[in-house]
């Protein structure tokens, strides 16, 4: 799932590192969105929409539209497609607009 060489681009990828997305742990590279470790792990769905809960994925890719809105670490409406991969972060997929967990 992931582009491992390019013509033009060069991939420069952080350290491997663990992450859980909904009680189970995955992997993807320090620094990479967190919409591409996703991705690069099989996940498609990221969210729910509010009105017609329908799934939502990774569309635009640089942080315009809300279909990569997911909870990452108890907050909500976070735009996956432009956060970083940290070590340890809780992910889960959203549903409607969500509340903050504190």
């Amino acid at each position: 799932m992931r582009i491992e060489q390019h013509p033009i681009l060069e991939f420069k990828r952080g350290r491997k590192v663990a992450f859980e997305f909904e009680g189970r742990t995955l992997y993807g590279y320090e620094g990479e969105p967190i919409a591409a470790a996703l991705h690069d792990n099989g996940i498609k769905v990221y969210r729910y929409s509010l009105r017609h809960n329908r799934p939502r994925g990774f569309y635009c890719a640089i942080g315009r539209c809300s279909s990569c809105l997911m909870v990452v670490d108890g907050i909500p409406n976070v735009r996956t497609c432009i956060t970083p991969l940290r070590e340890g972060m809780k992910i889960r997929r959203q549903r409607g607009k969500e509340k903050l967990e504190l």
